[in-house]
């Protein structure tokens, strides 16, 4: 009996611990809404998006896997020595180019060039067998006969007249006629070099033979041996004198105030990779182009060699003025359709695109003419991961 109620009374506390723990936590679940424990739980990290766009700007939130991937650096301002670089390319000097025509129509019975070829000034190019140039043949030899015929007349009249065989006015006719004859021989003489034709030429060697004004590369030719040439105003080749040539370049409007007559120059050429040429801009275009905003600058090189061919690309660099300028790593410039842009932190994990000038390459540096100033923050690594 004793150890039956010391049992009860043993029991009788632990019923009313079990009871009061399960009160106290049903009271802490209703007063914080279940620490979490009856909802559900959290979305796991790999569900966060990458990045969210607002407008303009893109956000990465946190938990962003870009966070760990992107980079960004304060945009600086430096000393630079404002170098302007611009694209070139080689062109023929315009006052050495020539353009070889025929001063008659006719056909081309030789062609004596090859494009291609370098020429020296006076070599055949082409022989061309013209039936006007047989005429000015035709009308020179009758000129030269009627010529010799009416000077043995006057010779005859003068020695008539001297004894008075004959009247004044028979002398003044064989004057008359002599005078018009000679008149006649100089004009077909003219007519012969102006073609160019040697008027002491036999009859085999009766044709237009065309020589090179100049010495000089064949950078055309429009015909072919055979062919009928009948308009005369046509070039038949060209010919350019390439022992000193141009690198053009187109300066925009922004840069012109850098750019100057005799200003230094270096010229990088694509076909000679790690060679630098130093001249001097010889012409500076006094036209700025309506349609690219752009100006004509020439650097003059000599080209005895002939290692600088027309058409030829590389690049002109020009010393500018001193100038602070806003500098970046390259690795920041993101290249879309010919547009540059780089990213900007506008907040914390906002960025917005920003479309920059950029100007001279240093290095790993390069520098900004426009769209950005010193102090912002930009993508300088990862900045592709927000590009579209």
């Amino acid at each position: 009996m004793n150890d039956r109620n010391a049992r009860h009374k043993s029991a009788l506390p632990m019923s009313w611990m079990a009871a009061l723990g399960l009160g106290a936590l049903a009271l802490a679940g209703y007063l914080t809404h279940g620490f979490g424990l009856f909802q559900p739980p959290a979305k796991p990290a790999a569900d966060t998006p990458a990045l969210i766009r607002k407008g303009d700007q893109i956000f990465v939130p946190e938990g962003s896997a870009l966070r760990q991937k992107l980079v960004l650096a304060q945009a600086s301002l430096r000393p630079a020595n404002g170098k302007i670089s611009l694209p070139g390319i080689v062109e023929a000097d315009p006052a050495r180019i020539a353009n070889v025509l025929t001063p008659l129509s006719g056909r081309l019975i030789a062609l004596k060039a090859s494009l291609g070829d370098r020429v020296a000034k006076g070599q055949v190019l082409a022989v061309i067998d013209s039936p006007d140039l047989a005429q000015a043949y035709d009308d020179y030899d009758k000129a030269a006969d009627s010529e010799k015929v009416t000077k043995r007349n006057l010779d005859r009249q003068l020695a008539q007249f001297k004894i008075g065989a004959i009247s004044e006015r028979d002398r003044d006719q064989a004057i008359s006629d002599h005078d018009q004859a000679q008149a006649e021989l100089t004009r077909t003489l003219t007519r012969l070099g102006v073609i160019g034709a040697d008027p002491k030429a036999s009859q085999p060697d009766r044709k237009i033979t065309l020589r090179a004004p100049a010495s000089g590369s064949i950078t055309q030719i429009a015909v072919a041996q055979g062919n009928m040439i009948n308009d005369p105003t046509q070039p038949l080749m060209t010919l350019a004198d390439l022992s000193r040539v141009f690198v053009t370049a187109q300066a925009p409007e922004k840069d012109l105030a850098g750019i100057a007559k005799d200003q230094p120059a270096a010229i990088s050429l694509i076909a000679y990779p790690g060679e630098v040429m130093t001249g001097r801009v010889s012409f500076v275009s006094d036209v700025v182009e309506p349609d690219t905003r752009r100006t004509k600058i020439r650097i003059s090189f000599d080209n005895a060699k002939h290692l600088l061919k027309p058409n030829m690309f590389g690049t002109v660099t020009l010393d500018g003025p001193a100038i602070n300028q806003v500098v970046l790593p390259t690795s920041a410039l993101l290249i879309n359709n010919e547009r540059i842009t780089v990213f900007v932190a506008v907040a914390p994990w906002t960025f917005e695109r920003r479309e920059v000038d950029a100007a001279f390459e240093e290095g790993n540096q390069i520098q900004i003419r426009s769209g950005l100033k010193a102090g912002d923050q930009v993508v300088v690594q990862g900045g592709v991961f927000l590009n579209d």
